[in-house]
Protein backbone atom coordinates (compact mmCIF):
# COMPACT_ATOMS: atom_id res chain seq x y z
CA UNK A 1 0.00 0.00 0.00
CA UNK A 2 1.51 3.34 -1.01
CA UNK A 3 -0.02 6.70 -0.91
CA UNK A 4 -0.95 7.91 -4.39
CA UNK A 5 -2.39 11.42 -3.60
CA UNK A 6 -3.18 14.29 -1.54
CA UNK A 7 -5.85 16.68 -1.79
CA UNK A 8 -6.07 19.71 0.43
CA UNK A 9 -9.55 21.86 0.25
CA UNK A 10 -9.22 24.99 2.06
CA UNK A 11 -12.57 26.22 3.23
CA UNK A 12 -14.54 29.83 4.75
CA UNK A 13 -17.74 29.73 5.94
CA UNK A 14 -18.91 33.26 6.48
CA UNK A 15 -20.16 34.27 9.63
CA UNK A 16 -22.75 36.56 10.30
CA UNK A 17 -23.17 37.64 12.56
CA UNK A 18 -19.52 37.47 13.40
CA UNK A 19 -18.47 35.98 16.36
CA UNK A 20 -16.35 37.51 19.05
CA UNK A 21 -13.93 35.66 20.64
CA UNK A 22 -12.80 36.77 24.07
CA UNK A 23 -9.32 35.53 23.12
CA UNK A 24 -9.35 37.56 19.76
CA UNK A 25 -9.44 41.42 19.57
CA UNK A 26 -10.93 41.35 15.81
CA UNK A 27 -14.64 39.98 15.51
CA UNK A 28 -14.43 36.75 13.23
CA UNK A 29 -16.75 37.34 9.99
CA UNK A 30 -15.37 33.75 8.74
CA UNK A 31 -15.04 30.26 10.05
CA UNK A 32 -11.74 28.42 8.06
CA UNK A 33 -11.99 24.57 8.22
CA UNK A 34 -9.32 22.50 5.66
CA UNK A 35 -10.13 18.86 4.40
CA UNK A 36 -7.20 16.69 3.64
CA UNK A 37 -7.47 13.54 2.06
CA UNK A 38 -5.13 10.99 1.88
CA UNK A 39 -5.75 8.37 -0.70
CA UNK A 40 -3.73 5.06 -1.70
CA UNK A 41 -2.95 3.00 -4.81
CA UNK A 42 -5.72 0.57 -3.53
CA UNK A 43 -8.46 3.38 -3.59
CA UNK A 44 -8.55 3.35 0.27
CA UNK A 45 -8.97 7.23 1.23
CA UNK A 46 -8.44 8.73 5.07
CA UNK A 47 -9.86 12.16 6.16
CA UNK A 48 -8.09 14.70 8.33
CA UNK A 49 -8.71 18.31 9.17
CA UNK A 50 -8.56 20.48 12.32
CA UNK A 51 -5.77 23.01 11.24
CA UNK A 52 -5.16 25.09 8.16
CA UNK A 53 -1.57 23.32 7.12
CA UNK A 54 -0.54 26.70 5.65
CA UNK A 55 3.20 26.52 5.12
CA UNK A 56 2.74 22.68 4.46
CA UNK A 57 1.61 22.40 0.92
CA UNK A 58 5.43 22.25 -0.74
CA UNK A 59 6.05 19.21 1.58
CA UNK A 60 3.33 17.13 0.58
CA UNK A 61 5.17 15.63 -1.82
CA UNK A 62 7.50 13.61 1.23
CA UNK A 63 4.74 11.02 1.68
CA UNK A 64 3.73 10.53 -1.91
CA UNK A 65 4.64 7.03 -2.35
CA UNK A 66 5.26 6.27 1.44
CA UNK A 67 3.25 3.20 3.23
CA UNK A 68 0.81 4.97 5.36
CA UNK A 69 0.16 2.29 7.57
CA UNK A 70 4.32 2.61 9.08
CA UNK A 71 2.94 5.41 11.02
CA UNK A 72 6.30 5.67 12.92
CA UNK A 73 8.06 6.95 9.88
CA UNK A 74 5.53 9.01 8.75
CA UNK A 75 5.31 10.82 11.55
CA UNK A 76 8.98 11.79 11.63
CA UNK A 77 8.57 12.95 8.19
CA UNK A 78 5.91 15.19 9.90
CA UNK A 79 8.11 16.22 12.56
CA UNK A 80 10.39 17.58 10.08
CA UNK A 81 7.96 20.09 8.10
CA UNK A 82 6.45 20.61 11.52
CA UNK A 83 10.36 22.76 12.46
CA UNK A 84 10.36 24.17 8.76
CA UNK A 85 6.60 25.10 8.35
CA UNK A 86 3.25 25.09 9.32
CA UNK A 87 1.41 23.11 11.78
CA UNK A 88 1.53 19.28 9.53
CA UNK A 89 -0.73 17.61 11.89
CA UNK A 90 -4.24 17.28 9.92
CA UNK A 91 -2.07 15.25 7.79
CA UNK A 92 -1.19 12.54 10.64
CA UNK A 93 -5.15 12.88 11.49
CA UNK A 94 -6.19 11.71 7.95
CA UNK A 95 -3.45 8.90 8.48
CA UNK A 96 -5.07 7.19 11.49
CA UNK A 97 -8.36 7.74 9.53
CA UNK A 98 -6.69 5.55 6.85
CA UNK A 99 -5.61 3.13 9.56
CA UNK A 100 -8.06 2.60 11.18
CA UNK A 101 -10.25 1.75 7.68
CA UNK A 102 -7.36 -0.92 6.79
CA UNK A 103 -7.95 -2.76 10.13
CA UNK A 104 -11.47 -2.21 10.21
CA UNK A 105 -11.33 -0.18 13.73
CA UNK A 106 -12.33 2.73 15.49
CA UNK A 107 -9.17 4.75 16.19
CA UNK A 108 -10.03 5.24 19.62
CA UNK A 109 -9.48 1.34 19.90
CA UNK A 110 -6.09 1.12 18.16
CA UNK A 111 -5.26 3.86 21.02
CA UNK A 112 -5.64 1.88 23.63
CA UNK A 113 -9.51 1.14 23.86
CA UNK A 114 -9.93 2.04 27.32
CA UNK A 115 -13.66 3.84 27.20
CA UNK A 116 -16.03 4.58 24.09
CA UNK A 117 -17.32 8.02 25.99
CA UNK A 118 -16.22 10.77 27.80
CA UNK A 119 -18.69 13.57 30.22
CA UNK A 120 -18.60 16.80 27.46
CA UNK A 121 -17.89 20.23 29.27
CA UNK A 122 -19.80 23.03 27.13
CA UNK A 123 -17.03 25.32 26.33
CA UNK A 124 -18.34 28.59 25.89
CA UNK A 125 -15.99 31.19 23.69
CA UNK A 126 -17.64 34.74 24.26
CA UNK A 127 -16.83 37.04 27.21
CA UNK A 128 -20.10 38.08 28.84
CA UNK A 129 -20.82 40.56 32.22
CA UNK A 130 -22.21 38.66 35.40
CA UNK A 131 -25.81 38.79 34.13
CA UNK A 132 -25.15 37.25 31.15
CA UNK A 133 -22.82 34.53 32.00
CA UNK A 134 -25.00 33.60 34.22
CA UNK A 135 -28.40 33.17 31.73
CA UNK A 136 -26.05 31.04 29.54
CA UNK A 137 -24.35 29.07 31.78
CA UNK A 138 -27.97 27.95 33.46
CA UNK A 139 -29.20 27.44 29.74
CA UNK A 140 -25.93 24.83 29.07
CA UNK A 141 -26.59 23.60 32.52
CA UNK A 142 -30.39 22.82 31.63
CA UNK A 143 -29.22 21.22 28.11
CA UNK A 144 -27.62 18.68 30.10
CA UNK A 145 -24.34 19.48 30.32
CA UNK A 146 -22.33 18.48 33.55
CA UNK A 147 -19.98 20.59 33.63
CA UNK A 148 -18.56 24.33 31.90
CA UNK A 149 -16.20 26.48 31.12
CA UNK A 150 -16.40 30.36 31.17
CA UNK A 151 -13.99 32.86 29.49
CA UNK A 152 -13.30 35.44 32.18
CA UNK A 153 -11.13 38.71 31.71
CA UNK A 154 -8.52 38.00 33.95
CA UNK A 155 -7.16 42.31 33.66
CA UNK A 156 -9.97 42.62 35.66
CA UNK A 157 -9.82 41.41 38.77
CA UNK A 158 -12.62 42.14 40.90
CA UNK A 159 -14.75 41.37 37.93
CA UNK A 160 -13.86 37.84 37.28
CA UNK A 161 -14.12 37.01 40.60
CA UNK A 162 -17.73 38.26 40.61
CA UNK A 163 -18.89 37.05 38.18
CA UNK A 164 -17.48 33.39 39.00
CA UNK A 165 -19.35 33.66 42.03
CA UNK A 166 -22.41 34.76 40.68
CA UNK A 167 -22.19 31.60 38.35
CA UNK A 168 -21.73 29.58 41.07
CA UNK A 169 -24.26 30.88 43.62
CA UNK A 170 -26.94 30.54 40.69
CA UNK A 171 -26.04 27.01 39.44
CA UNK A 172 -25.36 25.50 42.75
CA UNK A 173 -22.75 22.28 43.50
CA UNK A 174 -24.46 20.23 40.55
CA UNK A 175 -22.30 21.90 37.72
CA UNK A 176 -18.79 21.38 37.47
CA UNK A 177 -16.98 24.56 36.58
CA UNK A 178 -13.74 25.44 34.78
CA UNK A 179 -12.67 29.28 34.44
CA UNK A 180 -10.14 29.69 31.26
CA UNK A 181 -8.00 33.11 31.47
CA UNK A 182 -6.20 33.03 28.40
CA UNK A 183 -2.71 34.69 29.32
CA UNK A 184 -0.67 31.20 27.62
CA UNK A 185 -1.04 33.26 24.44
CA UNK A 186 -2.17 35.93 21.92
CA UNK A 187 -3.66 36.34 18.26
CA UNK A 188 -0.91 37.86 15.61
CA UNK A 189 -0.57 41.15 16.54
CA UNK A 190 -1.77 41.12 19.99
CA UNK A 191 0.88 42.46 22.18
CA UNK A 192 -1.07 42.74 25.73
CA UNK A 193 0.79 40.97 28.71
CA UNK A 194 0.01 38.62 30.88
CA UNK A 195 -0.77 38.96 34.57
CA UNK A 196 1.50 38.20 36.66
CA UNK A 197 1.52 35.29 39.35
CA UNK A 198 0.46 37.90 42.13
CA UNK A 199 -2.66 38.23 40.43
CA UNK A 200 -2.96 34.90 39.09
CA UNK A 201 -2.76 33.47 42.96
CA UNK A 202 -5.41 35.80 43.99
CA UNK A 203 -7.82 34.66 41.55
CA UNK A 204 -6.88 30.72 42.10
CA UNK A 205 -7.59 31.05 45.96
CA UNK A 206 -11.18 32.95 45.21
CA UNK A 207 -11.90 30.36 42.64
CA UNK A 208 -10.73 27.60 45.00
CA UNK A 209 -13.58 28.31 47.36
CA UNK A 210 -16.01 28.30 44.77
CA UNK A 211 -14.63 24.78 44.04
CA UNK A 212 -14.13 25.50 40.26
CA UNK A 213 -12.26 22.42 38.82
CA UNK A 214 -9.47 23.80 36.76
CA UNK A 215 -7.87 27.33 36.13
CA UNK A 216 -6.59 27.12 32.89
CA UNK A 217 -3.84 29.26 31.42
CA UNK A 218 -3.48 31.64 34.38
CA UNK A 219 0.11 33.11 32.72
CA UNK A 220 2.40 33.19 30.03
CA UNK A 221 3.26 29.66 28.45
CA UNK A 222 6.70 30.30 28.71
CA UNK A 223 6.46 31.32 32.66
CA UNK A 224 7.48 27.86 33.84
CA UNK A 225 8.98 28.70 36.95
CA UNK A 226 5.25 30.89 37.47
CA UNK A 227 3.38 27.96 36.68
CA UNK A 228 5.21 25.65 38.21
CA UNK A 229 4.95 27.76 41.55
CA UNK A 230 0.99 27.98 41.28
CA UNK A 231 0.23 24.39 40.69
CA UNK A 232 2.30 23.89 43.53
CA UNK A 233 0.11 25.94 45.71
CA UNK A 234 -2.45 23.27 45.58
CA UNK A 235 -5.35 25.77 46.07
CA UNK A 236 -6.81 24.93 42.34
CA UNK A 237 -6.27 22.52 39.47
CA UNK A 238 -3.90 24.56 36.74
CA UNK A 239 -4.40 23.60 33.26
CA UNK A 240 -2.71 24.64 30.16
CA UNK A 241 -0.59 23.19 26.98
CA UNK A 242 -3.08 23.68 24.05
CA UNK A 243 -0.71 25.30 21.61
CA UNK A 244 2.28 23.89 22.91
CA UNK A 245 3.83 22.58 19.74
CA UNK A 246 6.27 19.84 19.99
CA UNK A 247 6.80 16.87 21.76
CA UNK A 248 9.83 17.92 23.60
CA UNK A 249 8.02 20.91 25.00
CA UNK A 250 5.27 18.78 25.80
CA UNK A 251 7.76 16.48 27.40
CA UNK A 252 8.85 19.18 29.58
CA UNK A 253 5.54 20.28 31.01
CA UNK A 254 5.27 16.67 32.53
CA UNK A 255 8.73 16.32 33.61
CA UNK A 256 8.50 19.71 35.26
CA UNK A 257 5.00 19.31 36.96
CA UNK A 258 3.54 22.49 35.49
CA UNK A 259 -0.05 21.52 34.98
CA UNK A 260 -2.24 19.50 36.82
CA UNK A 261 -4.36 18.86 33.67
CA UNK A 262 -2.41 18.44 30.21
CA UNK A 263 -4.17 19.81 27.19
CA UNK A 264 -2.02 19.42 24.12
CA UNK A 265 -4.46 19.27 21.03
CA UNK A 266 -3.53 16.57 18.85
CA UNK A 267 -4.78 18.58 15.59
CA UNK A 268 -1.81 21.06 16.46
CA UNK A 269 0.86 18.87 17.90
CA UNK A 270 0.13 15.19 16.62
CA UNK A 271 -1.73 12.47 17.56
CA UNK A 272 0.68 9.58 17.94
CA UNK A 273 3.20 12.28 20.18
CA UNK A 274 0.01 12.88 21.97
CA UNK A 275 -0.78 9.58 23.22
CA UNK A 276 2.58 9.50 24.73
CA UNK A 277 2.59 12.30 26.51
CA UNK A 278 -0.96 11.79 27.54
CA UNK A 279 -0.10 8.22 29.04
CA UNK A 280 2.90 9.87 31.15
CA UNK A 281 0.89 12.43 32.11
CA UNK A 282 -1.96 9.80 33.69
CA UNK A 283 0.81 7.98 34.84
CA UNK A 284 1.83 10.71 37.46
CA UNK A 285 -1.57 11.14 38.58
CA UNK A 286 -2.35 13.93 36.28
CA UNK A 287 -5.15 14.38 34.11
CA UNK A 288 -5.27 14.37 30.55
CA UNK A 289 -8.18 16.44 28.72
CA UNK A 290 -6.89 18.18 25.52
CA UNK A 291 -8.04 21.17 23.55
CA UNK A 292 -10.54 21.03 20.80
CA UNK A 293 -11.23 24.41 19.64
CA UNK A 294 -10.82 24.34 15.79
CA UNK A 295 -13.68 22.30 14.03
CA UNK A 296 -15.33 18.93 14.42
CA UNK A 297 -12.75 16.90 12.43
CA UNK A 298 -10.51 18.44 15.20
CA UNK A 299 -13.11 17.13 17.88
CA UNK A 300 -13.35 13.72 16.75
CA UNK A 301 -9.41 13.24 16.44
CA UNK A 302 -8.99 14.48 19.99
CA UNK A 303 -11.84 11.93 21.25
CA UNK A 304 -10.70 9.31 20.05
CA UNK A 305 -7.02 9.63 21.22
CA UNK A 306 -8.75 11.15 24.85
CA UNK A 307 -10.93 8.02 24.85
CA UNK A 308 -8.62 5.44 23.64
CA UNK A 309 -5.70 6.19 26.33
CA UNK A 310 -8.67 6.92 29.60
CA UNK A 311 -8.74 10.25 29.48
CA UNK A 312 -10.88 13.13 30.98
CA UNK A 313 -12.55 12.87 33.33
CA UNK A 314 -13.84 15.47 30.99
CA UNK A 315 -13.37 16.72 27.36
CA UNK A 316 -13.61 20.24 25.90
CA UNK A 317 -16.84 20.73 23.43
CA UNK A 318 -16.38 24.38 21.45
CA UNK A 319 -20.15 26.08 22.22
CA UNK A 320 -21.31 29.16 22.46
CA UNK A 321 -25.15 29.54 21.64
CA UNK A 322 -24.26 33.35 20.82
CA UNK A 323 -22.25 33.00 18.02
CA UNK A 324 -19.89 29.50 17.96
CA UNK A 325 -22.90 26.51 17.52
CA UNK A 326 -22.24 22.93 15.79
CA UNK A 327 -23.62 23.77 12.89
CA UNK A 328 -21.17 26.49 12.82
CA UNK A 329 -18.33 24.99 13.71
CA UNK A 330 -19.14 21.61 11.57
CA UNK A 331 -19.80 23.04 8.43
CA UNK A 332 -18.00 20.65 6.48
CA UNK A 333 -19.73 17.57 8.08
CA UNK A 334 -22.79 16.08 7.25
CA UNK A 335 -23.86 16.04 10.59
CA UNK A 336 -22.24 17.96 13.49
CA UNK A 337 -20.38 16.16 16.38
CA UNK A 338 -23.31 16.10 19.09
CA UNK A 339 -23.24 15.85 23.27
CA UNK A 340 -26.01 12.81 24.15
CA UNK A 341 -27.26 13.14 27.88
CA UNK A 342 -23.66 15.12 28.78
CA UNK A 343 -21.70 12.82 27.10
CA UNK A 344 -19.32 12.22 23.73
CA UNK A 345 -19.62 8.46 22.28
CA UNK A 346 -16.63 7.44 20.09
CA UNK A 347 -18.51 4.61 18.27
CA UNK A 348 -17.58 1.76 16.62
CA UNK A 349 -16.89 2.89 12.84
CA UNK A 350 -13.94 2.37 10.97
CA UNK A 351 -11.41 5.01 11.35
CA UNK A 352 -12.10 8.29 13.41
CA UNK A 353 -15.81 8.38 11.63
CA UNK A 354 -15.58 11.65 9.50
CA UNK A 355 -18.95 12.10 7.21
CA UNK A 356 -17.64 15.10 5.07
CA UNK A 357 -20.81 16.82 3.06
CA UNK A 358 -19.03 17.62 -0.26
CA UNK A 359 -21.73 20.08 -0.96
CA UNK A 360 -20.89 22.45 1.53
CA UNK A 361 -17.20 21.65 0.69
CA UNK A 362 -17.70 22.86 -3.03
CA UNK A 363 -20.05 25.92 -1.40
CA UNK A 364 -17.33 27.25 0.61
CA UNK A 365 -14.17 26.27 -0.84
CA UNK A 366 -11.32 28.86 -1.78
CA UNK A 367 -8.48 27.13 -3.25
CA UNK A 368 -7.94 23.25 -3.74
CA UNK A 369 -4.30 21.65 -3.61
CA UNK A 370 -3.65 18.69 -5.39
CA UNK A 371 -0.20 16.91 -4.42
CA UNK A 372 1.06 13.80 -6.32
CA UNK A 373 3.81 12.04 -8.31
CA UNK A 374 3.76 14.67 -10.85
CA UNK A 375 3.72 17.42 -8.30
CA UNK A 376 1.84 19.66 -6.37
CA UNK A 377 -1.11 21.97 -8.15
CA UNK A 378 -3.14 24.40 -7.04
CA UNK A 379 -6.97 25.31 -7.85
CA UNK A 380 -8.59 28.53 -6.73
Amino acid sequence: MRIVRITVDRCELPLDPPFVASWDPVPRTVAPATVVRVETDDGAIGVGGGDTLHGVESYLPLLIGADPRRIEAQVRVLETIDLLAGRPWPLEVALWDLMGQVYGQPVWHLFGGVSDRLAAYASLGARRDAEAMVETVCAVHDDGFAACKLRLDAHRLDNTIATAQAVRAAVGPGLALMVDLNQAWRMAGDTTSSIDVAVARRIADALAELDVTWLEEPLAAGDHTGLAALRAAGSVRIAGGELTRTFDELLDAVVTDRYDVHQPDVVLSGMWRGRTIAELALRRGRWYTPHTWTDGIGLLANLHVCAGVGGGPYLEYPYDPDGWTPNRRDFLLRAPVEVTDGLLVVGEQPGLGIAIDEDAVTRTRIERIVASGRGVERRS
